[in-house]
């Protein structure tokens, strides 16, 4: 099918236990000067979880969900799967693969969009793995697949989920991942997701209101972060008497920490307090059109050669 001879799916990664919380914070926030009582305010919302973060036992699922949508299509591609910051560790993946004689591997990363965190960031630590590693296959980033109908029509479902939890007239408010307003690629991930966003809300509910907002901002009060926040988002839509809000996360693959705390806990906290109905949408996860996607991108690669 293409000149590939593996798929290796890229994850973030994600602590699996309450004495791994801390060692991964640290891999993520190593050269960023972050204060030690943050990362011990971040460590508490795992901790909650009981250490354990949903993206390891989601990037498993999605896994198994490729292989099995791949050896059903009569592709016959072996799937590895590396993280950036937590075990199993993107060098120790490429090493694996060098040792079973992969050659030449496409990458699908668990990020959607363009822009630094999303997208340049996977492939700088791609490259840098394969450089701890002696005879490296070569990788090759899959393209960005944020307007995919394979991604956008899973949110969409989800979407019209969540609309139905809530009154009618209720907003729907579209969230993202927070970047510096001076991360390189900004402009075209906020393009990219309101992109995203108004066509979700076309196929769901066209006359429906709705708005981009911002979750899980990280940075020090002093630097400059997209906005709005979801919390402050939604005491506007209360003091506007709006009856509710559809929270959908359409910055986000799976469900992983940062959807099940600042939106399943903060979020909804903020919203009980106010007194406004909310519901929030499932990630694409492991639906099946978006399993479809690794395959369908492979095929279209394998075309443009």
């Amino acid at each position: 099918m293409t000149a590939y001879d593996a798929l290796l799916l890229v994850s973030f990664g994600g602590p699996e236990g309450p004495d791994e919380v801390m060692p991964f914070l640290e891999n993520v926030t190593r050269g960023r000067n972050v204060p030690r009582a943050r990362l011990e305010s971040v460590a508490e919302h795992y901790h909650l979880f009981g250490g354990v973060s949903p993206i390891n036992r989601q990037c498993r699922e999605l896994k198994a969900a490729i292989e099995a949508d791949l050896a059903g299509h009569g592709v016959e591609l072996p799937v590895y799967w590396g993280n950036r910051n937590w075990e199993p560790y993107l060098a120790d993946t490429v090493r694996r693969m060098r040792d079973d004689g992969i050659r030449r591997a496409a990458a699908f990363v668990t990020s959607a969009y363009s822009g630094y965190s999303c997208s340049d960031q996977y492939v700088e630590d791609i490259e840098r793995a394969r450089q701890e590693v002696d005879g490296a296959p070569l990788i090759d980033k899959l393209p960005v697949y944020c307007l995919r109908p394979e991604f956008v029509e899973p949110l969409a479902e989800s979407a019209r989920e969540a609309l139905d939890q809530v009154p009618s007239g209720a907003h729907l408010v579209f969230t993202a991942h927070s970047v510096p307003l001076a991360q390189p690629g900004r402009a075209d991930y906020v393009a990219e997701l309101n992109q995203v966003a108004a066509a979700v809300r076309d196929r769901v509910a066209p006359d429906t209101p709705w708005a981009l907002v911002y979750q899980s901002r990280s940075g020090p009060p002093s630097q400059p972060w997209l906005e709005p926040d979801v919390r402050d988002h939604l005491e506007e839509l209360h003091k506007a008497g709006v009856p509710g809000a559809a929270v959908v996360p359409i910055g986000f693959v799976s469900d992983h920490m940062e959807v099940k705390f600042d939106l399943d806990v903060e979020a909804a906290q903020r919203a009980a307090e106010l007194g406004l109905p909310f519901a929030r949408a499932a990630t694409p996860g492991t639906h099946p059109r978006f399993v479809t996607l690794p395959r369908r991108l492979l095929r279209a690669a394998q075309d443009a050669e």
